[in-house]
């Protein structure tokens, strides 16, 4: 289920354009926007809460021609952000097809907008939606994770330590590995309170299942399991006044 912000400076063709949304039951709801400072500040604060936050925006339908910054204008912008939101232009000029698609654009609609066209740009946004993975709820005591095309859900009890990997996270429990669509550091803001640690720029480690701290020739480790994670002189003395407060360590 799509969540999706419509951009477009005037009135009538945002209108129209929302009408169409909101009809297509793949789209969990569609707000719209009439200006791209305003699409701007949205997706802002979108982003700053996160992809399980109620104002957040899967995919931005955005007009080419406003007044101000040009839809073209916002793309450019949004390519700065590590996770933005997919977008679709819906303009009535076909001259900015091929700056579209070097800005990554995922389809390109013509006005005025026919209800099966539109329907063809969220066919592709909701696979691309998909082979994302889950949007992830880290406040729960489960994840929800794809495994073979059916999602399970994952306590975070189970999890041993996570691996960034990019704006994606691999969670490592003691039967395998699941890839989910959050960044990491959102993972060590959420998970610290779950006994959660950073040592590296890379892992994020369950405390609890921390076997041993290993120390050779300056460099610090620990034993999580089989695996062997190196701990990063940042974190190094964080991670052993850590475990040196812990009782029976």
């Amino acid at each position: 289920m799509l969540r999706v912000l419509a951009v477009d400076d005037e009135e009538p063709a945002l209108e129209e354009l929302l009408y169409l949304l909101r009809a297509d039951p793949r789209i969990r709801g569609a707000e719209g926007a009439t200006s791209a400072t305003e699409a701007l500040r949205r997706i802002g604060a979108a982003l700053d809460a996160g992809p399980d936050d109620p104002a957040a925006v899967d995919v931005v339908f955005l007009d080419i021609h406003m007044a101000g910054l040009t839809g073209l204008d916002v793309a450019k912008l949004l390519a700065g952000f590590a996770q933005p939101p997919l977008i679709v232009f819906v303009t009535a000029h076909e001259g900015f097809a091929v700056q579209a698609f070097d800005l990554k654009a995922v389809d390109y609609v013509l006005k005025p907008v026919r209800r099966e066209r539109l329907a063809e740009a969220v066919r592709r946004v909701a696979e691309l939606v998909g082979e994302r993975g889950p949007v992830v709820d880290t406040s729960t005591d489960q994840i929800p994770v794809e495994l073979g095309g059916v999602t399970r859900f994952v306590p975070v009890a189970d999890i041993v330590y996570a691996e960034a990997q990019g704006d994606y996270a691999r969670l490592h429990t003691d039967t395998g590995s699941h890839l989910v669509r959050i960044p990491l550091t959102t993972l060590e803001e959420r998970w610290r309170s779950r006994g959660f640690v950073r040592i590296h720029r890379r892992h994020l480690v369950a405390v609890a299942r921390i076997d041993e701290l290993r120390l050779d020739a300056g460099a610090m480790s620990v034993r999580v399991g089989d695996a062997e994670l190196a701990v990063s002189r940042r974190h190094a003395r964080a991670v052993r006044d850590l475990l040196m407060r812990l009782p029976g360590r």
